[in-house]
């Protein structure tokens, strides 16, 4: 019972800022539809010390670390968690070994630290060590010997030093040390290699992630401290009091068409813009005021490809030099992912379209040093995303700044922008130190310290796998999937499967995935759309030849059991998915950006865009964060 004068918990678990000591970290982390409501209630009856636009990855990381320090906390996302940037990413939490020729050291030191934290610490279920290869390339001629010895020493230094880096300033190493490998070991770690094209390589390591599920991790912590975390709310203007700004005009994308309640106020005393490629839109809100941002960025279109494991026969990765930038070949389970191109994009951010020329460019790329060449018949899928660079005066994009900036260009009004995926936690403690200065009383920043929702108890768990397969009753090769995606919040799925047994099977479609995880997503991690689950929950999307199609039917049941949704939803939903996917596919024939661009947007936006639900179009509205 409730005493006198205390206020009930919510559904989040929270009686206001205070969590109820009887409920756990991970229930207060639950991004529930329930939760989506009270949270939408909050944002407009409450007043916040921080409010946080962009659910990518730096903003999910701003509201956490705003909410670590004791600060009330709100993230708004016009789309889905990572629905930009930070789901299309190559999936790597790494050091960035090219900046060390670059003599950018600041920024290696800076990565690897991060690398370190996240893969000990932080995330161990999420960031795992993951060997790459260096190709050296053979000679013709006895002449080229001293060239191919320095080749070996000029690699095999910078990767030294990386190593050292790791070992220095690292906050706990997480990978092993490289080794130098003749011609003949690099061919047995990689038998898809051409030979006569190889001297030998150098392996090492770097860390890989699942982006997306990263993010999602990153926000049910931020929500499991108390912030109010809402996707499908979009940011359609600033609030004003003379020359500083005291909140955000939000629209609930959810909510009917015509809606009296679907716009409203969100007031706070700090708002930070986290939205990466569409930090110039926040700049155009504040020209009735004549005010220039300081921040100027620019897109750099990067575009994968995911074949499946069995075109290419090796046990490393591949990290190659191009005439622009470098090339991965990554394993990815049952697939590789072949990335990545790097060219300036102008045209529609929300939907970065690969065209039939970026798919024909890395396929040259990589072919050049495999034994049996691929063709678009390989190809499973294909991903395209937007970096954002802090613009310079180079001309080319490889050229612009992986570092990050933020900058106040108004009283109540922080910008950060830049940086790269695996800095995101720096990123978002500079800015939420900006705000803290101004707001006053916050301690200093604690996420180096603060492990994510599922990494306690990891390695135990890890080890006592078997006996968690066998109390549940399913196969040890569930349990390590599971863990591998969702850590020690394992047991949340499996309590699912025991209560449903029809849960533990596997979803149509997707083999690799199960059906509790749709249950789970749709439950705990506030997907709303069949493109959440299938797009970035799981990557089904990208891993199936089928880019889905063949799993809507099975996934929209699913969701629609927990989200209430009756037959016509369900069509709608699977409608909306396969026209995105019909235009993903037109795009990627066409030869230019233009062509591409056009293509893609051709299937409408399943969130209550204008596109989709006859919106007004007056104002300057925020599209979904990219980082």
């Amino acid at each position: 019972m409730v005493g006198r004068g205390v206020s009930p918990p919510g559904p989040d678990g929270y009686r206001g800022r205070v969590r109820d000591p009887n409920v756990t970290r991970s229930a207060a982390g639950q991004l529930s539809p329930q939760r989506r409501s009270a949270d939408l209630r909050r944002l407009r009856t409450e007043q916040f010390d921080v409010l946080v636009i962009g659910g990518g990855v730096t903003g999910a990381g701003a509201a956490l670390d705003a909410a670590s320090r004791g600060l009330k906390v709100a993230l708004v996302e016009a789309r889905d968690f990572a629905a930009g940037t930070s789901s299309r990413s190559s999936k790597l939490i790494h050091g960035g070994l090219r900046y060390l020729e670059q003599l950018e050291f600041h920024l290696v030191h800076e990565a690897l630290t991060e690398r370190g934290l996240l893969a000990t610490r932080l995330a161990p279920h999420l960031v795992r060590p993951i060997p790459f290869l260096v190709p050296l390339p053979a000679g013709e001629r006895l002449r080229d010997l001293p060239a191919r010895l320095f080749r070996r020493s000029y690699y095999g230094a910078g990767v030294a030093v990386y190593d050292a880096f790791a070992g220095i300033f690292g906050g706990g190493r997480g990978m092993p040390l490289h080794r130098h490998l003749t011609r003949e070991g690099a061919r047995r770690a990689f038998p898809s290699l051409r030979g006569d094209t190889l001297a030998g390589a150098i392996r090492y390591y770097d860390g890989q992630v699942d982006d997306a599920r990263l993010v999602v991790t990153l926000a049910r912590t931020a929500a499991s401290l108390g912030a109010t975390v809402v996707t499908s709310a979009r940011a359609v203007g600033l609030i004003r009091q003379a020359r500083e700004v005291t909140g955000v005009r939000v629209r609930d994308l959810e909510a009917p068409a015509g809606s009296p309640d679907a716009e409203f106020e969100v007031r706070a005393r700090t708002v930070i813009g986290a939205t990466g490629v569409w930090s110039d839109d926040m700049s155009r809100m504040l020209n009735d005021v004549g005010l220039r941002p300081g921040i100027r960025v620019r897109a750099s279109k990067g575009v994968h490809l995911v074949v499946p494991r069995s075109a290419i026969t090796g046990e490393t990765g591949l990290i190659l030099r191009t005439a622009t930038s470098v090339l991965f070949v990554i394993p990815w389970g049952g697939h590789w992912i072949i990335g990545t191109t790097d060219t300036d994009w102008q045209l529609d951010r929300s939907h970065p379209s690969a065209t039939a020329r970026d798919i024909q460019y890395l396929l040259d790329q990589v072919n050049a040093v495999l034994d049996k060449p691929l063709t678009t018949d390989d190809i499973e899928g294909v991903y395209a995303g937007l970096r954002p660079l802090l613009a310079g005066e180079a001309d080319s994009t490889s050229k612009l700044s992986r570092e990050h900036a933020v900058f106040e260009p108004m009283l109540g009004l922080l910008l950060v922008a830049g940086g790269k995926y695996t800095t995101y936690r720096v990123m978002a403690s500079d800015v939420v130190d900006r705000a803290v200065r101004r707001l006053g009383g916050a301690r200093p920043s604690r996420t180096a310290d603060l492990p994510l929702l599922g990494a306690d108890g990891y390695a135990a768990m890890w080890r006592d796998r078997a006996d968690l397969a066998r109390r549940h009753g399913v196969p040890v090769g569930v349990v390590e999937h599971l863990l591998e995606r969702y850590g020690t919040l394992t047991l949340e799925l499996l309590a699912l499967i025991d209560a449903e047994p029809l849960l533990a099977a596997p979803l149509a479609g997707a083999p690799e995935y199960l059906a509790a995880e749709v249950t789970y997503a749709t439950r705990a991690e506030g997907a709303l759309h069949l493109e959440d689950v299938l797009t970035r929950r799981t990557r089904i999307s990208f891993e199936t030849s089928h880019r889905g199609l063949e799993s809507a039917g099975h996934t929209a049941e699913l969701m629609g059991a927990v989200l209430g949704w009756d037959e016509s939803t369900r069509e709608r939903e699977v409608t909306h998915y396969r026209a995105r996917v019909a235009a993903e596919r037109q795009s990627q024939s066409m030869v230019d950006d233009a062509a591409a661009d056009a293509a893609r947007l051709g299937a409408p936006d399943v969130r209550g865009f204008a596109a989709d639900r006859g919106g007004d179009g007056d104002s300057v509205e925020l599209p979904s964060s990219s980082r």
